[in-house]
């Protein structure tokens, strides 16, 4: 498999923030904004994108804009407050502006990675089956994003017996989530997660430890 190939992303949305200017590689420009997808239960996830300048060139960017975005989720650290932290964004290959009537699966992502951290199971208050996990996912120059993932019900019982190395196709979406961090016995903070709900997910026995022993 192509590198490329193993990390992909198509979604459509509405263009919600401004242009913000983000870093320059070799005198390409980089900038963010944030992108607003509907889901079906009426939510909108809002996610981050960094695009090139170049792409930017014909294209005439402005808020409420409906527009479709193929790339890549890229992971990269950030120090703040002195730890690190994993930033998430869309990196875009390609943007054009998308009629509504043409929008059929507004949200998708395809990864094939591999586990690098044991996956931790869980269950929600109503019940619910989660299996957490942390999947790289190789790009060139000897990099690798580090992809954040969530499995439901009977994958996530799957995903759970998953081992570091494991080698790991997920089909799903990327959603956004909020929840409140407390930092300090007064004052709670909003913040805001990113991470792939994995709708469809393959083991490939090959590489897989666990299936080898």
């Amino acid at each position: 498999m192509r590198t490329f190939d193993n990390n992909v992303v198509t979604v459509v949305g509405t263009i919600c923030s401004d242009l913000k200017f983000s870093h320059e590689v070799f005198g390409e420009g980089f900038y963010n904004f944030k992108i607003k997808i509907p889901r079906l239960s009426n939510y909108n996830d809002i996610l981050p994108v960094t695009i090139s300048e170049r792409l930017l060139v014909d294209f005439n960017f402005s808020q409420d804009k409906l527009v479709k975005i193929d790339g890549q989720l890229r992971s990269y650290n950030k120090i703040v407050n002195e730890k690190n932290k994993l930033i998430l964004t869309i990196f875009a290959r390609d943007i054009s502006e998308e009629d509504e009537e043409n929008v059929t699966n507004p949200n998708q992502i395809f990864l094939d990675g591999y586990i690098c951290k044991k996956p931790i199971y869980r269950t929600t208050p109503f019940g619910r089956e989660i299996t957490d996990m942390l999947v790289a996912v190789n790009r060139p120059y000897k990099k690798s994003d580090y992809i954040p993932c969530i499995a439901w019900g009977r994958n996530a019982r799957f995903s759970e017996k998953m081992k570091v190395g494991d080698r790991i196709k997920i089909w799903g979406r990327i959603q956004s989530r909020e929840y409140q961090k407390k930092i300090d016995e007064e004052n709670v903070v909003k913040k805001v997660a990113y991470e792939v709900s994995i709708s469809k997910m393959s083991a490939l026995p090959e590489d897989n430890n666990r299936l080898s022993e």
